[in-house]
């Protein structure tokens, strides 16, 4: 969904607003702060329509298994013979790839329709004849196989989905609102399986990038920004697919599904301005790269932005629900498996590769969608050499383990605990802590919010770790964030005109709301 953010912020006219009580602060974020427009979701594809029509008759072809969406009424070799015939005839109305993508597909859209006309006109000899509806859903299985998810692609449009795991023949399927659904078998075979994964590579267009022995790992995208990543290495061949739901979301979103409230949406928004260095930190799935993504979209339009990514997820250089700054988007390369001179894996690029050449890009902000690695370094000497405002997320089981944590990174590549220390004090600025909570196996939902921050300081302790201050934590029972102490930086933050200091003193209790609504406390 996209979201018109119209923020009129108290301040900037220089009126600085009263104490506010608690609620008086959540209805003024929330409402007067600005009326937030919902602009018109994005329409869903129809299926092309299927003009009455005939290649090769399905009698003898295995049908599909049951998918939860749609049943097709043919099986898939149907469909990949569609596919490439439409294939074949693209590729000779436009040889040379000069289309336009949008005229491209249109184009492909009409053959499709073509296409299927005739096979369906075929079929109906000696068969009973296909209605409208079967053959505009033939028609969007093979437009699906061309440009989307082929055979997946009715797992990945089910509402609510998150991820597809595939193992061997059988698919799991997870949702944010509901419990794990098993399909019995989404292929024919292994063989199968292995040929989407590599058609998959190859449309993403990464055609170095096969599912073989020899390269029994590999990674890509598909054309809805979805992120594979398949295996031979497992028991079994495997993919999981990661499908983004909310790319072009915002903070108002993120209050809206209470990953923040509006106090907290002041605030963070008031970091970013006021160009601290944050980093987003939580278990896997807490929603890090969601609130990094919304982040990103609160920096000034008149900044210079580069992103880098181990795979694209930000999408900060695409257009956003209000004009951002300019932004080059550094993509990491996976190797062809191949080995050069020092053993490295030939056609290999790293986050830590690509960081001395996105510097000279002259950025005033660096955003790294995730550190996994030695790539911590350079991103912490960015942050502490001049990179106010910059950002990243990084892996953190617990609250407490966050600076050990980095500090684990700092050493694998090759420094010295006490170096990391000062490194970790000198660069970062605030640390936000994303909590995970998983009921869907009881009968609730996923629960993602911001349960910590933490402003880490320019100067180490007696232990020599940085010093850490508790911003925001649970109180009582409910394990949402809530203000317990005053940044140094508040005065950075009032500067901005966004923010002050009487939103955090006269409501201590937060803006949240009623309490979190949970199957059971964990």
């Amino acid at each position: 969904m996209l979201v018109a953010d119209t923020h009129q912020r108290p301040g900037v006219n220089g009126q600085i607003p009263a104490p506010l009580a608690g609620v008086e602060l959540a209805h003024l974020i929330s409402g007067k702060l600005g009326e937030r427009r919902t602009a018109p979701a994005a329409a869903v594809p129809t299926a092309p329509p299927a003009v009455p029509g005939g290649t090769q008759s399905p009698a003898a072809v295995p049908r599909l298994v049951d998918l939860p969406v749609e049943v097709l009424p043919v099986g898939w070799e149907v469909i990949e013979a569609l596919q490439a015939d439409v294939s074949t005839e693209l590729s000779k109305r436009d040889p040379e790839r000069t289309m336009a993508e949008p005229d491209r597909r249109a184009l492909a859209r009409s053959l499709t329709n073509t296409a299927v006309a005739d096979w369906a006109t075929k079929y109906a000899q000696g068969n009973t004849p296909l209605t409208r509806d079967e053959e505009g859903r033939i028609a969007t299985a093979v437009y699906d196989a061309m440009f989307r998810g082929g055979r997946l692609q009715s797992l990945l449009d089910g509402e609510g989905v998150e991820d597809v795991m595939v193992d061997g023949l059988t698919a799991h399927v997870e949702y944010y609102d509901r419990p794990r659904n098993t399909i019995d078998k989404v292929a024919d075979s292994h063989d199968e399986l292995i040929t989407w994964v590599n058609r998959m590579a190859r449309q993403s267009g990464q055609g170095e990038r096969a599912l073989t022995q020899a390269t029994p790992m590999v990674g890509f995208r598909m054309p809805d920004g979805s992120r594979v990543t398949a295996s031979l290495l497992t028991s079994r061949p495997s993919v999981v697919i990661r499908k983004h739901r909310i790319r072009q979301h915002g903070m108002a979103e993120l209050v809206k599904w209470q990953s923040i409230n509006p106090l907290l949406e002041a605030f963070l928004v008031a970091c970013v301005q006021a160009r601290m260095n944050i980093l987003v930190v939580g278990d896997m799935g807490a929603g890090k790269t969601s609130l990094l993504r919304a982040l990103g979209r609160e920096i000034p339009p008149a900044e210079r932005l580069v992103t880098l990514e181990s795979d694209r997820e930000l999408y900060l250089d695409e257009p956003g629900p209000k004009p951002g700054p300019v932004t080059f988007a550094f993509e990491a390369r996976q190797s062809n498996g191949e080995r050069s001179a020092g053993d490295r894996l030939a056609g290999e690029v790293s986050i830590a590769d690509m960081f001395a050449t996105a510097l000279r890009y002259n950025a005033s902000r660096v955003v790294v969608g995730e550190v996994r690695s030695t790539e911590i370094v350079p991103m912490l000497q960015a942050m502490s050499a001049g990179g106010s405002g910059s950002m990243c997320t990084m892996h953190v089981r617990r609250p407490h383990a966050i600076v050990s944590r980095l500090v684990q990174l700092c050493a694998e590549a090759g420094m010295a605990t006490e170096a990391a220390h000062h490194l970790i004090a000198s660069a970062i600025d605030v640390v936000v802590y994303l909590t995970y909570l998983d009921e869907t196996g009881i009968g609730g939902r996923k629960h993602r919010f911001v349960s910590h921050v933490y402003e880490i300081h320019d100067v180490v302790g007696e232990a020599g770790r940085p010093t850490t201050t508790e911003l925001f934590a649970p109180a009582g029972t409910d394990p949402r964030g809530v203000f317990q102490n005053m940044p140094s930086f508040i005065n950075g933050l009032e500067l901005t005109g966004s923010f002050y200091r009487q939103w955090l003193t006269d409501n201590p209790h937060g803006a949240w709301g009623p309490p979190l609504q949970t199957v059971g406390r964990r």
